[in-house]
């Protein structure tokens, strides 16, 4: 079974990145969820980033808001493919400083990012990321774009009606 992981600063992240959780679900792959913390728990910042790999997670994905460190520092430590979304959050400055935060990070240091409060991309685009090379996986987000695009078709038919 593929694993995901989604992890957050503070629970205060959950209502942006339940959207994540919720694709991840609806594509069949295995979610671990936690509460971790760049600058308040920064031991188990460390210990989950280490040793993720070894728990079975192939992808991370980490939200954070303000000053946004948490999908820096994981990246920083982890040898998984790890994609960042910005939150903004009520410390935030219009979430600019989350997004910049976790765009701009230093060559050797790569954090995939999504749009502000893009969530529901995150986690796609880590299914993505398992179906390359994953047959079942693959076929799940085939059919889920598929259906993306039956909604499109549908929608237009409505306005024409």
């Amino acid at each position: 079974m593929s694993k995901i992981a989604v992890v957050m600063g503070s629970t205060s992240d959950l209502p942006v990145m339940q959207d994540a959780i919720d694709v991840l679900k609806e594509l069949g792959l295995e979610v671990e969820v936690d509460i971790v913390s760049a600058h308040r728990t920064p031991e188990k910042l460390f210990d989950f980033s280490k040793n993720a790999h070894t728990r079975g997670i192939q992808v991370i994905i980490a939200g954070a808001g303000g000053a946004a460190h948490l999908p820096g520092m994981v990246a920083s430590m982890s040898p998984l493919p790890v994609i960042g979304v910005p939150v903004k959050s009520s410390n935030s400055i219009d979430g600019w400083d989350s997004v910049l935060s976790i765009l701009q990070m230093p060559g050797g240091v790569p954090v995939a990012t999504v749009a502000l409060n893009g969530a529901k991309n995150a986690g796609i685009l880590a299914a993505q990321i398992i179906g390359a090379s994953n047959a079942a996986v693959l076929n799940r987000i085939i059919a889920y774009k598929e259906g993306l695009k039956t909604k499109v078709i549908e929608g237009a038919k409505s306005l024409n009606q």
